[in-house]
């Protein structure tokens, strides 16, 4: 490729990266502000994660029925933050090391720790984490708009990965090109 052709393909690759950097800048604010967050989550002191609570005992042949826990999770979530929020799970998380069982909620971003073997409860707690992680990854837009297949998440996904692979090459060209036409001029 002669310096004029090259020198034609870093104009183009400037005006590539410059639109679509500044097109997306709110994005590209967003993913790294909230990937940010999910790294330190544990690290929070419960502001964005809770942290999980000891039951009784980690002899899961002690622990009550899944059934009969849910009851009291529901009750409690009810009690808690009324009788009108929704009971739908996310999913049962049962940590036989510490002696609990969570409930996570599909609806909201509560959850209810419980003792697995006398179903005290432990914990009621949001969970913002969660909440940050579907702004991270785009899945916020399909739970508000309630989508089951995800489609926000994958265009969203998909548009923000394939940008940034084409920041990433238009960046190189950026920094390649001009050394390799200095570098030709040089020989010339």
């Amino acid at each position: 490729m002669n310096t004029k052709n090259m020198a034609s393909l870093i104009r183009t690759a400037r005006k590539i990266h410059r639109v679509l950097a500044a097109s997306l800048f709110i994005f590209f604010l967003l993913v790294p502000l909230t990937g940010l967050l999910l790294g330190w989550k544990k690290n929070s002191g419960d502001l964005l994660l809770p942290r999980s609570y000891a039951g009784t005992t980690t002899e899961t042949g002690q622990w009550l029925s899944y059934d009969s826990l849910k009851v009291v999770a529901f009750k409690t979530l009810h009690d808690s933050l009324g009788r009108g929020i929704s009971t739908e799970l996310e999913r049962i998380d049962a940590r036989p090391p510490q002696g609990m069982v969570k409930f996570v909620f599909k609806d909201h971003y509560w959850e209810i720790q419980l003792d697995a073997s006398t179903s005290e409860v432990l914990n009621v707690s949001k969970r913002r984490s969660d909440i940050i992680e579907n702004i991270h990854d785009g899945s916020i837009l399909d739970h508000l708009f309630k989508t089951r297949d995800g489609f926000f998440k994958l265009v969203y996904t998909s548009i923000i990965g394939l940008t940034l692979l084409t920041l990433a090459i238009t960046g190189f060209c950026l920094w390649y090109g001009p050394k390799t036409i200095r570098k030709r001029k040089a020989e010339s």
